[in-house]
């Protein structure tokens, strides 16, 4: 089961190298701790001119002690994962096309919750940069890829739709602007964000004892709704069980979801062959069921996803302008008898300019500009939280023979409050490779806060490797 992190490295400095550190609160994965089992880090390593670094890795677990004033926290009785199961290697899946697993649930399994990974990668990098395949003729050949810029995380129950994610923006190190990632990532890079969905409404069918499928996806706007290649899909299965070992009873009273989103595309086409391109989407889930345990308690469960979706590309000054301004936005509620269970309000912005400098596209800058806004309860034995991020970061780029340049300036704002009282904020900027900026504050923050200390090499002197662009374009050495 993929529980602990998916992730990116920072690419390497040469001098010292880098140091980075990163603390995860896995606690809802608590069932896996208490047995024996296999437990893999697989940290892949690309070697290439300019990025040659090795990895030295260390990874350990802290276990705290439950007490008269610090109880056991919440945890669901068994984790199902849905995933290839391989144990000498990561286990996420490549989709498309999507994948399936047959999964057998406890026959008194009365709550269940998804948790979802998906992460872009090769021609789905950048896949908010994608254009539809009906305008691809609009712009110059190789210029961009197709299959359209919006994206759907779907998770199926023997072939019905249960509930979608719609996956937020992630901008990993190196992407487009090497520079404007040095030293602090885009948010998500370091630990990608997960989604999760409530699959009790089929907890009755799911408990019958005999095993049922489970698909996961990503879908696009496009006719044909598939994607490029690939996505890196997985996910889990939170499972509450009854007292009672007697079988979970019940059937699904109301169900509303179409197999995909409702989407729109549009292009406008100047006579100077300026480009505008808007795709839409909105998707709207509403399942209820009545769900009895062994134990003879009834519960009314009602899930229900109403989420919207916009992308305007802009192609300007004979293609060397490119911009692409994307929002999605959505509200996820579920309730048992009338009390919230999961709840998952969120806003993720984002804004990226890409301004070539020489007409070859070997030197440019780029802007961006991106939020992730998310209010998260995943589920009642996982604390909630609001989380409230943005960040504007900047970059030139120069590609040579002699050797990759460039710059870049970062301003990031976060402030995070949980449903235990628990706070923390900060600011942190950087220019140059070098920290300029770092206030921290709240009841999380540390009492006695770091120096800004001066970058080991600066930007003038680092090396870059290659640069990821939109549209499957790389430079580099």
């Amino acid at each position: 089961i993929e529980i602990v992190w998916r992730t990116s490295t920072p690419e390497p400095t040469r001098g010292d190298g880098i140091i980075w550190t990163y603390v995860k609160d896995v606690t809802r994965y608590t069932p896996l701790f208490a047995k024996s089992g296999t437990f893999i880090l697989q940290l892949d390593n690309l070697i290439q001119t300019g990025l040659d670094g090795v990895y030295s890795t260390v990874l350990h677990a802290t276990f705290h002690a439950s007490s008269p004033t610090i109880p056991p926290a919440p945890q669901a009785n068994t984790i199902i994962p849905l995933s290839t199961l391989a144990n000498d290697t990561g286990n996420d899946a490549s989709v498309p096309p999507g994948f399936s697993i047959n999964v057998t649930l406890p026959r008194n399994a009365v709550e269940v919750y998804a948790e979802l990974y998906a992460s872009g990668n090769g021609n789905e990098e950048f896949w908010y940069f994608n254009v539809p395949n009906q305008f691809l003729s609009a712009l110059p050949a190789g210029f961009a890829l197709g299959q359209g810029p919006f994206r759907e995380v779907r998770l199926l129950v023997d072939g019905q739709v249960a509930g979608v994610a719609f996956p937020y923006a992630t901008i990993f190190t190196g992407g487009i602007v090497p520079t404007a990632w040095r030293p602090i990532t885009s948010y998500g890079a370091i630990d990608l964000p997960t989604y999760f969905l409530d699959l009790t409404p089929f907890a009755p069918i799911l408990s019958d004892g005999q095993p049922h499928n489970i698909t996961l996806d990503v879908a696009s706007a496009d006719p044909d709704r598939t994607t490029l290649q690939n996505w890196f899909v997985s996910g889990l299965l939170q499972v509450v069980t009854d007292s009672s070992s007697k079988p979970t009873t019940g059937r699904i009273t109301s169900y509303s979801a179409d197999s995909f989103a409702e989407v729109s595309n549009d292009a406008s086409i100047a006579s100077n062959r300026d480009t505008v391109i808007t795709v839409k989407a909105t998707r709207n889930i509403h399942i209820e069921a009545d769900v009895t345990s062994g134990s003879g308690k009834t519960k009314h469960v009602v899930f229900s996803q109403n989420l919207s979706y916009s992308n305007v590309q802009t192609y300007l000054n004979n293609f060397n302008i490119q911009n692409v301004f994307q929002t999605a936005t959505g509200a996820v509620v579920s309730t048992h008898n009338q009390v919230q269970k999961v709840v998952d309000t969120f806003s993720y912005p984002l804004g990226i300019n890409i301004t070539n400098i020489t007409p070859d596209g070997r030197s440019f800058k780029s802007v961006f500009d991106h939020s992730y806004d998310r209010v998260l309860l995943p589920a009642p034995f996982i604390l909630g939280s609001t989380i409230r991020e943005h960040q504007l970061a900047d970059g030139f780029f120069n590609v040579a023979p002699t050797g990759n340049t460039g710059n870049g300036t970062s301003q990031n704002q976060l402030s995070y409050v949980d449903l235990s009282g628990n706070t923390y904020s900060r600011e942190v900027n950087a220019a140059l490779n070098i920290i300029t900026l770092d206030k921290q504050s709240g009841s999380l923050a540390p009492v006695q806060q770091t120096s800004l200390q001066k970058a080991t090499v600066s930007q003038k002197e680092a090396t870059f490797g290659s640069v990821r662009l939109p549209g499957g374009k790389r430079f580099g050495v």
